[in-house]
């Protein structure tokens, strides 16, 4: 390693917050990965850190070298993407982190993409709903739906998550299609855990607010599982369209209230607020972006 790599090294433990997890997310020895901070701090003369054998902390030197390293890894970065984009190469490592569902059905398809057009890059993905911490985990990127409360991370929205209520003909024909919202206290709803029913807003097109207060008597914390309980005929379910687009198509469920809508949330793509990002992590996230826009493919039915 030369100098660049000892400040690599050395952001990526300021920012792990420990020489062990620098070491597991950079996947070297912890003898490797201190070698290469002590090699640094005695080519500067000053020490950068100090550390314990539980705690470590930025000394004084180690704030403006911090600060200093990051403007300079940023211009690094981008001299080396503009020679990268006139070669359309792209390389290195990504680990992201991605909603289990969504990931699969639709982020894989196109990372599968994505890395037909960049084979030099290697990827790690975490399929999980569970929220990561992306600078423990070493992630790259990590992709959200909902909301964003961390505001020590960075965000851009890369496409609309759009809700509806739906049901399968066969139930629907056994128990009536419902046209009001107050009507569905009378159904029985599917419900994904942790999502409250009873309360939920619906907005007719005046833009009045209706409150759904039904009973459930079913739940679920995968949508998917929800869904096939939903074209067996068990009840009507609100999920994303994302989740149901297909069975849209070849009819199997059906929307209803179609005069009502929902919230929309977001999916973002998610990273660490550091002074730069890498042109790999830019590109991807405009790939996406452009790949699923406002109106993704599976609200264009």
């Amino acid at each position: 390693m030369g100098q660049l790599e000892d400040m690599q090294v050395f952001v990526r433990i300021v920012e792990a917050g420990s020489i062990t997890k620098a070491a597991g997310q950079l996947n070297l020895a912890k003898s490797a990965v201190s070698k290469r901070l002590n090699d640094l701090e005695n080519r500067l003369g000053s020490k950068l850190i100090n550390r314990t054998t539980r705690t470590s902390s930025l000394t004084e030197a180690g704030h403006q070298y911090y600060q200093r390293v990051q403007l300079l890894l940023g211009e690094v970065d981008s001299l080396n993407g503009d020679i990268a984009r006139e070669n359309k190469v792209l390389a290195g490592s990504l680990k992201l982190a991605v909603p289990l569902s969504f990931g699969i059905a639709h982020l894989t398809p196109a990372i599968d993409e994505f890395m037909r057009q960049h084979p030099e890059l290697t990827l790690e993905i975490d399929y999980s709903d569970h929220k990561v911490d992306l600078i423990e985990g070493g992630y790259d990127l990590a992709f959200r739906i909902g909301s964003l409360p961390d505001s020590s991370l960075k965000a851009r929205q890369i496409t609309p998550i759009r809700h509806a209520i739906f049901a399968s003909p066969d139930y629907l024909e056994r128990q009536g299609t419902p046209t009001t919202p107050a009507q569905l206290k009378t159904h029985k709803i599917l419900k994904r855990t942790g999502w409250p029913l009873a309360g939920m807003p619906l907005w007719d097109s005046a833009g009045q607010k209706h409150l759904v207060n039904g009973e459930s008597n079913f739940s679920a914390n995968n949508g998917n599982a929800m869904m096939q309980l939903a074209l067996s005929g068990h009840g009507i379910i609100m999920l994303p369209t994302f989740f149901v687009w297909e069975a849209l198509k070849k009819g199997d469920l059906v929307p209803i209230l179609e005069n009502y809508t929902l919230s929309t949330m977001h999916a973002y793509a998610i990273y660490p607020a550091t002074h730069y990002l890498p042109l790999k992590v830019r590109s991807l996230i405009d790939f996406l972006i452009e790949r699923f826009g406002e109106a993704p493919y599976w609200d264009r039915i």
